[in-house]
């Protein structure tokens, strides 16, 4: 048990279990995506350890981008003010975009990106969320692709993270409420 396994309260899916839906999500994408040359858009930070994931089991001829965006005005909860601090690099103009993100929580962040990557000329915009947390929407957008439906708990691990840390658990887990002073 590692120092970090000790903070985590539950675990909600163990690294087989993200590995098998990750597979699964890889071939649903392969069919819908294999003849459109899609752009992969990873939200920074927590989405590249699934992003690694996704794209290689979506064997599609592709390429791959980053973003990074601030909407949390605390630790806890979105402001819902959405500001980008990296662009992607290149023109979008005609390609369909994938966004891939982790967790799909108030809507704030990705209904905002789909609005600008439409506004800057992409053919389309689909989302690609490893979590998706319904009970916490503010904004009205869904998933095309979705790993988990996660409770309204505090989700870290394959990406995920609290103050930047328990990002490199293999798992996904529920942080004990102690560690955030929940």
């Amino acid at each position: 048990m590692g120092a970090m396994d000790q903070d985590i309260l539950k675990v909600l899916y163990t690294e087989k279990e993200i590995a098998a839906r990750v597979e699964r999500m890889g071939k649903q994408m392969y069919e819908d995506l294999q003849d459109k040359n899609p752009l992969f858009v990873s939200v920074l930070r927590g989405a590249f350890i699934f992003m690694a994931d996704i794209v290689r089991a979506c064997q599609v001829k592709s390429d791959v981008e980053f973003i990074a965006v601030s909407s949390y005005g605390n630790a806890m909860s979105s402001s819902g003010a959405v500001q980008i601090t990296r662009d992607i690099q290149q023109d979008i103009s005609g390609r369909n975009l994938v966004v891939i993100e982790d967790i799909l929580d108030s809507g704030n962040t990705l209904f905002f990106l789909k609005q600008y990557f439409m506004t800057k000329g992409a053919a389309s915009v689909s989302i690609c969320t490893l979590l998706d947390k319904p009970s916490r929407r503010a904004k009205a957008i869904t998933a095309d692709y979705t790993g988990f439906v996660v409770p309204d708990e505090f989700v870290v691990g394959y990406g995920l993270d609290y103050c930047q840390k328990y990002r490199n658990l293999p798992y996904i887990g529920v942080l004990k409420p102690e560690v955030y002073g929940g």
